[in-house]
C-alpha cells in the first residue's frame, strides 16, 4: 500500500479532540489564553480528569493537591498542561490495534519522552516539544497495523518494532518507514512543520541539511531507550552511543552516560500509558 493510500479512509484513524487540535495549533500561536483554555478543559471531563490526575502525580512534585483546571495551569504553566492534554489525547486515540501490544508500544514512547525532554533541557531545546514529539516518533506504526493489518504481521515477524533494523525491513517491503507515516500524520494533525521534520528525520539526522536538533534530541533517546530495553552493560552502551549526533547537539559522552535511566525519567507518568 502506497503511504498516501493509509489516509485514503479517514475515519478508520483516530481523529483528536477539538480542544487537543487547539492546543497543537497553538504551538505555532499565542491567541490561546489561560482564561479561554481552563473553561474548555473544564468542559471535556473525560480530559480533565486525565489532566488533573497526572498533574498530581510523582512526576511534578506539587506542594498541595490540584483539584481544578485552574489549579493546574497555576501551578505547572501553560507549556506543561499543553503537553499533557495533548499526550492523553494521543495516547487514547488508538485503542484498537491489530497484531500490536499497545501497553508496551506507549510505555517504550513514554521512556523516549521523558528522555527526550531531558536531552532537550541539556542542549537549550523546548523540553515540552521534545516531550511530544518523543511521544509521538513511532505513532506512524499504529496507523500502519491500523490500515494493513496482514503485512505488518509479516513484519514484525522478522523485526520487532523497536529494533534498529525495523526501518530497513519496512523501507524494502513498502518503500517507507513508520517514521515517513508518523511525520505525515503529524501534518495531517496539524503539528508545526518542525514536529514532522523530527518525526522523519530521527532516524539518521546526520543525513539532514541543515541538521534539525529535535531529530537529533530524537536519535539520542531512542538510542538511550533501546539500551535500557535491551539491558546493555556501560561498556556496550558506551561504545554504541552516537557520538556524531551528541557533537551536534553539544553533548558530551560523560553527560550522556550519567543521565538518570529512561524509565526513572518518566517515572510518575506512567497512568498516561496505562489508564
Amino acid at each position: 500500500m502506497r503511504l498516501e493510500s493509509l489516509f485514503d479512509h479517514p475515519q478508520s484513524l483516530p481523529s483528536v479532540p477539538r480542544i487537543v487540535q487547539e492546543l497543537i495549533e497553538s504551538f505555532d500561536s499565542e491567541l490561546i489564553s489561560f482564561k479561554e483554555l481552563a473553561p474548555k478543559l473544564a468542559s471535556d471531563p473525560v480530559l480533565s480528569a486525565r489532566l488533573l490526575r497526572l498533574a498530581n502525580s510523582a512526576y511534578y512534585h506539587v506542594s498541595r493537591p490540584i483539584g481544578t483546571v485552574d489549579d493546574a495551569l497555576t501551578m505547572l504553566g501553560f507549556g506543561a498542561v499543553r503537553t499533557l492534554v495533548i499526550s492523553s489525547g494521543l495516547t487514547h486515540g488508538f485503542r484498537n490495534v491489530p497484531g500490536l501490544d499497545l501497553h508496551r508500544f506507549w510505555r517504550f514512547s513514554l521512556k523516549v519522552a521523558g528522555v527526550s525532554r531531558t536531552l532537550a533541557k541539556m542542549s537549550q531545546q523546548n523540553a515540552e516539544v521534545a516531550f511530544t514529539v518523543g511521544l509521538m516518533h513511532s505513532i506512524g506504526q499504529l496507523v500502519m497495523h491500523t490500515r494493513m493489518p496482514e503485512q505488518m504481521q509479516q513484519v514484525a515477524r522478522l523485526v520487532d518494532a523497536f529494533d534498529a533494523m525495523r526501518f530497513d525491513v519496512e523501507r524494502r517491503t513498502f518503500g517507507y518507514t513508520y517514521a515517513d507515516v508518523g511525520a505525515e500524520l503529524a501534518k495531517r494533525w496539524r503539528f508545526p512543520p518542525g514536529f514532522a521534520a523530527a518525526i522523519a528525520g530521527f532516524a539518521d539526522p546526520l543525513a539532514l541539511d541543515p541538521f534539525e536538533p529535535m531529530a537529533g534530541v530524537l536519535h539520542l533517546a531512542v538510542w538511550r531507550t533501546r539500551v535500557e530495553e535491551q539491558a546493555l552493560s556501560n561498556e556496550d552502551m558506551a561504545a554504541g552511543l552516537p557520538g556524531f549526533v551528541a557533537d551536534q547537539l553539544h553533548l558530551g559522552m560523560d553527560e550522556l552516560m550519567a543521565m538518570p535511566t529512561p524509565s526513572a525519567l518518566c517515572e510518575g507518568l506512567e497512568t498516561l500509558v496505562d489508564s
